[in-house]
């Protein structure tokens, strides 16, 4: 499920709902954005575990401030509320897969009780 948050209460309610989740930050005017994020929602067809949502930072100011977003695209993972890793400006998808994939296998053998 691909979602759109539009306020701070949103965006932390869904971190805190979702053990592995990703926010996706991005502006209206920006191509390279727009260009990315549908790359992002078909990668994470492989992750049905990872729960991606999507934040236009126009539309929610304050994100700007308190999750340090310098630049956009900017992608943020989160692993039992906490930031796992980021990815800004120059998203790469091949290395963010195989990022993904690490997180993902790592997080189903923690969670199988092995």
């Amino acid at each position: 499920m691909n979602k759109e948050l539009l306020s701070i209460e949103e965006i932390d309610a869904f971190i805190q709902n979702n053990q592995l989740s990703i926010l996706y930050f991005s502006q209206e005017n920006c191509n390279v954005c727009h260009s990315v994020y549908p790359k992002l929602k078909d990668l994470l067809t492989k992750f049905p575990s990872i729960k991606l949502a999507h934040v236009d930072t126009s539309n929610v100011e304050e994100v700007v401030g308190k999750f340090l977003i310098f630049s956009v695209p900017t992608i943020i993972m989160f692993i039992d509320q906490r930031e796992s890793f980021r990815e800004g400006r120059f998203v790469q998808l091949g290395p963010l897969a195989a990022r993904l994939q690490q997180l993902n296998d790592f997080w189903l053998k923690s969670n199988s009780g092995l």
